[in-house]
């Protein structure tokens, strides 16, 4: 992805807002990527909303980079609103993608109105964020990952069957974000031995360097079974691809790309029969994270795990097992024995005091 051809298009207030959240805030170009394209469009939406494009132009061909600056400063809180109810009648966003809007619209005005002085107050300095549902993340049983792991992957005929078990082994123990898979280089993975203090036992492991959100790196510590297909993929990786740096390869040598990885988990999940399930490659995060907790990982410790900012990002694992033990207790098969209980006549205290 080339970053700065990708934003070209944008009218110079935003390009400079794009340039700082990378060198003063210090954000990834995917997030601010992210940003770009969600003021893009409202960008768009204002070029249609005052007529300066022709109405049959296609919305997605709408371009942004000669829109006048007066425009962006005379936007209101209405039009925003208008904004946000466009993407949700006419795009189907549900309520997090337009809360998501939302942010990146009050903070390139806060940027604005902060740094480059073009408000007294940011016009979008009272838009509330859209509440999305606290729907519990969808994820994969413990049965379902086993058939994932073995139906999905029956015959190993080419070294791409082996990097697609590594990247699914990966995604199901790791807990890892797409974009920090298919960010690993080669030199991310390190074996660390350790000795005992009078040097009697040795242990080795291998742990992985990955760039989280906001450019934070993390270590993750790879298990027996992420080491076992780590090493037998890099076997026969190397045969093919010796000089490319990064560890997961498309069949042209280069890194893979994130798209590649979520057609490949699609694949599998098919071949296994769990296709039609809602399950994504993002699932798959979720869950690792909920066997993890299942399994008595402290949260604070998985928040660790999966490199969440903040601690109730990662409470929402417990909720899911909390859900999980509500549904063992109603479906205990007692409930089934039907008894003839008496309905009972409940008569208050004060009733039988004022009897005697």
């Amino acid at each position: 992805m080339d970053f700065y051809k990708a934003t070209s298009d944008a009218p110079a207030a935003l390009k400079d807002y794009l340039n700082y959240l990378i060198t003063i805030k210090n954000r990834s170009q995917l997030t601010v990527l992210n940003y770009y394209n969600d003021l893009r469009l409202f960008m768009r939406f204002l070029k249609r909303k005052n007529k300066l494009v022709d109405k049959d132009t296609d919305f997605s061909e709408i371009t942004i980079g000669d829109l006048d600056e007066r425009y962006i400063k005379a936007v209101t809180l209405s039009d925003a609103l208008e904004f946000l109810s466009f993407t949700m009648n006419e795009l189907g966003n549900n309520a997090k993608a337009r809360s998501r809007k939302a942010v990146a619209l009050r903070q390139f005005y806060k940027y604005l109105t902060n740094n480059k002085g073009w408000f007294n107050a940011s016009p979008m300095l009272n838009l509330e964020l859209p509440s999305p549902k606290n729907a519990l993340p969808k994820h994969l049983t413990l049965n379902e990952c086993e058939q994932l792991l073995k139906d999905g992957f029956g015959e190993f005929s080419s070294w791409t069957d082996y990097r697609d078990y590594a990247m699914t082994v990966f995604f199901l123990n790791c807990g890892m974000r797409l974009s920090e898979l298919v960010g690993i280089n080669i030199n991310d993975i390190i074996k660390n031995i350790e000795y005992s203090d009078d040097n009697s036992k040795v242990t080795e492991y291998y742990s992985l360097k990955v760039l989280g959100k906001g450019s934070k790196e993390r270590i993750i510590y790879l298990n027996s079974q992420c080491e076992k297909a780590y090493l037998t993929y890099k076997y026969v990786r190397e045969g093919i691809y010796p000089k490319e740096n990064a560890l997961f390869v498309s069949k042209q040598g280069r890194r893979i790309s994130g798209r590649r990885v979520e057609q490949i988990i699609e694949d599998r999940l098919k071949a296994c029969g769990l296709s039609g399930k809602g399950i994504s490659v993002h699932k798959l995060r979720h869950t690792a994270a909920t066997l993890m907790y299942q399994n008595g990982v402290d949260v604070r410790v998985l928040k660790e795990v999966l490199g969440h900012e903040n601690l109730n990002t990662t409470q929402i694992y417990t909720h899911v097992v909390n859900k999980q033990i509500r549904e063992a207790v109603n479906n205990n098969p007692i409930t089934a024995i039907e008894t003839d209980v008496p309905q009972a006549s409940v008569t208050s205290p004060n009733n039988d005091k004022n009897k005697k």
